[in-house]
């Protein structure tokens, strides 16, 4: 899985140029970089998300392939009684 690079010292470095205490601009970039990685490691990947969508339109495939099936018999069925009427 990749990952985020995320340049602490280089945060930490505005943030102390922006006139933040070198000890809080540290905390802050280390503390970001914290929350950062642990959101990173939460996201889902592509592949997660295709197998959950293929794995919802299972049944919705199987209900629509008896319905095909059901709506053929009865259109085999009107036919039949069309054709016995006029025959």
């Amino acid at each position: 899985m990749a990952s985020i690079t995320f340049d602490t010292l280089k945060f930490a470095n505005k943030l102390k140029s922006a006139g933040v205490p070198d000890k809080q601009a540290e905390a802050e970039a280390e503390a970001l970089s914290e929350v950062l990685e642990v959101n990173f490691k939460e996201l889902v990947t592509k592949e997660y998300l295709d197998t959950k969508f293929q794995q919802a339109l299972a049944p919705i495939r199987t209900d629509l392939a008896v319905l095909k099936w059901m709506i053929g018999l009865m259109l085999a069925g009107v036919i039949s009684l069309v054709l016995k009427a006029f025959f």
